[in-house]
């Protein structure tokens, strides 16, 4: 599978802004120190973020904010606006044999079932919010 890193440092970085936002300013820094990443990594983060319209970024020092309601907020929204994918879900190795009755036929038998999988994934993130990730965090701490 190839979906990035990428993915999962969004929602972390959103979760952080939410949760910190009202007491904190939330810097590149400050959500760097909760990730446990480079500060330069959730700058990348938070411009793809800011691109699809998702947070508001204060030049300096003054940090991000959510510019949407978090009810609003699916994980297939974040997922896009982080591009998380290089192409499909899948890869699929560069060249059968087109001799072979296998590696002729590997695509037409594979090819439908795992662009399922995928538009399955991405439905399922659908159903999701980032309130009800941020409902479930608050069950948690």
């Amino acid at each position: 599978m190839q979906i990035t890193s990428k993915f999962t440092v969004a929602i972390h970085t959103l979760l952080a802004i939410h949760t910190f936002g009202k007491e904190f300013k939330t810097t590149s820094e400050f959500i760097a120190s909760s990730v446990n990443v480079n500060p330069v990594v959730i700058r990348r983060t938070l411009q793809s973020l800011k691109k699809a319209g998702l947070v508001e970024v204060k030049s300096g020092s003054g940090g991000a904010i959510i510019t949407r309601d978090i009810k609003g907020i699916t994980l297939y929204d974040i997922y896009v606006a982080m591009e998380c994918l290089e192409g499909g879900l899948f890869h699929f190795h560069e060249n059968p044999n087109p001799k072979c009755p296998v590696g002729k036929n590997i695509h037409s038998v594979l090819d439908v079932h795992l662009l399922n999988a995928q538009t399955a994934m991405e439905k399922e993130l659908e159903k999701v919010t980032l309130a009800d990730i941020v409902d479930h965090l608050n069950d948690l701490i």
